[in-house]
């Protein structure tokens, strides 16, 4: 039983830093426009929709990956399967949980494009190097 209590405990911690840490990493790209390019190619204004994340990570996994980034993209990734597991669930019963997880699933597609303008501009910086020797 003490088991089970000390389980429960240690998953629920974890499922709050976990969200903590997604959250953090969604503030840091909120701070960051993005070019007109991308909003573009993404189809994406300012108030990203939730429903733009999939085409956004389709486009991201296009782009050579960042090593910096793989983190981040997995963990925003994971955050939005449970955001969408929060909506299908718990949501239908709670009115503001719909409105709350509906645009935590908005700022999980504007990071993605955020690292999707990343990988452009990486992309490019490979390119001009290898042009350059």
């Amino acid at each position: 039983m003490m088991a089970g209590i000390i389980l429960a405990c240690s998953v629920v911690l974890l499922l709050q830093f976990f969200v903590s840490y997604c959250r953090s990493l969604i503030a840091v790209s909120s701070k960051r426009v993005l070019s007109a390019e991308v909003k573009d190619v993404t189809g994406i204004q300012r108030p990203a929709s939730g429903d733009d994340f999939k085409r956004v990570m389709q486009l991201l996994q296009l782009c050579p990956e960042r090593p910096e980034d793989r983190n981040g993209v997995q963990a925003i990734g994971a955050y939005f399967r449970l955001l969408n597991f929060l909506r299908s669930t718990v949501a239908r019963v709670v009115p503001s949980m719909q409105v709350w997880t509906e645009s935590e699933r908005g700022h999980c597609a504007y990071f993605a494009a955020v690292a999707l303008e990343r990988r452009i501009s990486f992309s490019r910086d490979m390119l001009a190097q290898q042009m350059d020797s």
